[in-house]
Parts: C-alpha cells; structure tokens; sequence
C-alpha cells in the first residue's frame, strides 16, 4: 500500500475544524477518518498484478554518451489501471525522467522511454521495476516491485581516438603509400627506383644497375602480420587516482588507441587484463572488430587491492605468442617495481620479444617539484624530486634491458605508445 500527496494535503486541512474548537478529539477523529478514506481507496484499487512490464534496453554504450532504454506497461487485468511506474536503475547509471504515470484500459499497453547517461564505465545494472496503482479517489492504492533484468554494458570513453587520424598519415608514410620509404631490418622489399641524390648507397641494388644501365635502389615495407600483446596491470597500483581518474583509465585508453593502430597496419593484436590472475582477455585476431571487442572486455575491468604476478604474466605471454612480439606492459613504474618482478618479467620477455612499457606520470609532481613558498612546499618539492629520481632510475634500468620505456601524463600515454610503436615500426625492430 502507499499513500499519494492528496492524502498528506486532506490530513494537514484537519488542522482547521481542530484549530476552530480547540479540541484535541477532533483532530484526531479527522486523521482516523482520513486514514479509513484512504485504506478503503487502496482496497478499491486494481491488483498490481494486473500489469505487465517489459524492459528494453541496448546491449552497450560509451562512456559520456546517452542511451535510452524502454518500459513497456500492460493492463493484462479486466478493470481501467490508474498508476505510475519506476524505472529504477544504479546511481551511475544516471538514469533521468525514470518516473512515468499512466492509465490504461483492459489490454491497452503503453511504452515510455528513461534516459541514461553512466558516470562510470562498466557493467550498470538495472534495479526493480516499482508498480503502482490508485484507487478511484487517488487517495492511496497498491504498489509492488518487480524484479526485470536489464544490464548495460558502459564501455571506455575512447577519447583517444581523436589522435588516431594523425597516427594513421604516418602510417601510411610508414607503410609506403607515399614518396617516403624507410628500411629496417624488420622491412620486406618493394620495388626498384632510380637514385636520387640523399639516397642510402647501402641500398642500391647493383644487378638491377647492372641491367638496367642506371642506378637503381630498393626500396621497402614494413612487414605485415606482426604480432602485438598489449597487457593492462590492473592490480594495486592501477587504482591510485591521476587526475581525476584511475591510472587503469588512462592505460585502457592507450589499449584501445594502440589496438586500432596495429589493426589498421595489418599487424594482430590481443590483450589482457591481469592482477593475480587473469581478469579479462580479448583474442587475437584482425579487422574493425578488435576494437570493440577489446573495449568490450575492459569494460568491467577493475583495480583490485592485490599485487601482481609479473612471473605468471610471462608464463602466460610465453603459451599464447610462438613468434616474436611487440609487448607492451601498460603499468606504472616506480620503486615498487624493483621488489614487485617487473624488472626480471621485463627481462624474460626480452630475450624472445621486443617489449615496451608504458606509465602514468602524476602531474602533481611537477606541481609539487615547482612549490617554494614555504617550509611544507620546499619538503613537497623535495619529495617529488626524490620520487622522480627513482622513476628515472627504474627507467633506466628497463632502458638497459632494452626495453622501450615511455612516461606520460594520463592524456599523452596513449598518443606517446602508439608514437614509440610506429618508431619501432619504421625501424623495423617488430
């Protein structure tokens, strides 16, 4: 049972007639009345079990963008239904005009639409369906709440990918649809042209000068097919906040941009998203739908309170890539990474891989690095300098190994890896 606002507003006009008399007895005899109107009203009111519910609502949507899903009431009873109906949902989901009234007579059916706009990437789960029903003097009536499963899926915001045109012209400078053509001893060969001045001597094909009774050079592609491994820790450290997001963010946003890249570039890429384990994976393979399945897995990725297995992720690459691979380590670096097993994981996948590391640096260093007002800021400011000493050091350190390191704000990782992959890409070292 629930009772509506005209019965609040009927029971506060009892004040009048109890302020005339003076009488606490007529007070009360008005709220007993008004409470008798309105449990009768709620007797007289149809059976909610005479309405039906349907819920609509789309599989997926990105992050910053709005989605609408559908409720569709049906008077499965014989009687005309009064009511209202919520569509209820998590809070970040951000579910907007989810209260809808209607009447309807016996068998009509009426659909109304909620918006949603989520505040957070990952699986949003609807809630309970809340039915209610009023009686004819809309004084009260009967509510229940039924339980009709709906999730959508709140993928990455993928605001990286406004860099993607740009890493793709130089792709295709790289890939030698146009006059560029780089070699490396990662290229396959293209053609024969003359030489022109600035030309690398190296490159000139002396039996094709021979027969040509010109100087001619090879010119080359980069290999095609490469394999990418791209790895997303996501343990403890993953969770600290850079701004006003989880470092996760940021390394699922280079994850994505990378992914599109490799893909347009003919190489294939997989991902994986591990702490102790492995919490999520999207499989090999080519062409646009990498992307949104990558997206689609790391969606409900999150941080998780445990340290990482950085042996158990190599034993894990190791069974899944025969032939050499670009592997990039999407982790933060820092001291913690000497004690952690990054640097010795590092050095495993070295000896058969190429591997790349990228982090998130915390633009509240530099900020902290710059403070000279006071005592607290010189202490703050030496703190950072210590900090990023250290950072630079274990930077170094990968750099030894011969590992592509790269330290980034949260809005240049993901540019700043696909850069350092199409350097490694011109160069041939994939």
């Amino acid at each position: 049972m629930h009772i509506t606002g005209w019965t609040v507003a009927l029971a506060a006009l009892g004040a009048v007639p109890a302020a005339l008399t003076q009488s606490r007895g007529v007070a009360v005899l008005w709220l007993l009345g008004v409470a008798a109107l309105a449990a009768v009203d709620a007797w007289l009111a149809p059976r909610t079990s005479s309405v039906g519910v349907r819920r609509e609502a789309p599989a997926s949507v990105r992050l910053s963008q709005a989605a609408t899903t559908r409720l569709v009431v049906a008077n499965v009873g014989r009687r005309r239904v009064r009511g209202a109906v919520r569509d209820a949902w998590q809070p970040s989901a951000g579910a907007t005009g989810e209260r809808h009234a209607f009447a309807l007579a016996a068998g009509e059916s009426a659909s109304f639409r909620t918006m949603l706009r989520p505040t957070r990437r990952g699986d949003r789960a609807a809630g309970p369906v809340t039915v209610r029903t009023f009686g004819p003097l809309r004084l009260a009536g009967r509510q229940r709440s039924l339980e009709v499963p709906a999730r959508l899926r709140v993928l990455p915001e993928f605001a990286s990918r406004r860099h993607l045109p740009s890493r793709l012209q130089r792709l295709r400078e790289i890939d030698g649809r146009t006059a560029v053509r780089l070699k490396g001893a990662g290229s396959e060969f293209d053609s024969l042209r003359e030489y022109v001045v600035g030309d690398d001597v190296r490159a000139v094909d002396w039996r094709g000068t021979a027969r040509r009774g010109e100087v001619v050079v090879r010119t080359y592609r980069p290999e095609r097919d490469r394999r990418v491994v791209i790895a997303l820790d996501c343990a403890r450290l993953s969770a600290a906040r850079v701004g006003d997001a989880p470092r996760l963010d940021a390394s699922i946003e280079a994850a994505l941009l990378l992914a599109a890249l490799t893909t347009h570039a003919g190489d294939r890429v997989q991902a994986t998203a591990f702490d102790r384990a492995e919490q999520a994976r999207a499989a090999a393979g080519g062409g646009a739908g990498v992307v949104a399945a990558l997206a689609s897995a790391l969606a409900p990725v999150e941080p998780s309170l445990l340290e990482p297995d950085w042996p158990a992720l190599v034993r894990l690459v190791e069974s899944r890539v025969s032939q050499r691979a670009l592997v990039v380590l999407l982790t933060t670096v820092d001291t913690s990474a000497m004690d952690s097993g990054l640097i010795e994981a590092v050095a495993a996948l070295q000896r058969r891989h190429q591997v790349l590391v990228g982090s998130v640096e915390d633009p509240e260093l530099g900020t902290l690095l710059d403070g000279r007002g006071d005592v607290d800021a010189l202490y703050g400011a030496g703190a950072a300098a210590r900090a990023l000493l250290e950072r630079e050091a274990v930077a170094t350190r990968l750099r030894q190994l011969g590992a592509e390191v790269v330290l980034a704000l949260p809005d240049d990782l993901a540019p700043a890896v696909c850069d350092r992959y199409l350097a490694l890409k011109s160069a041939g070292r994939l």
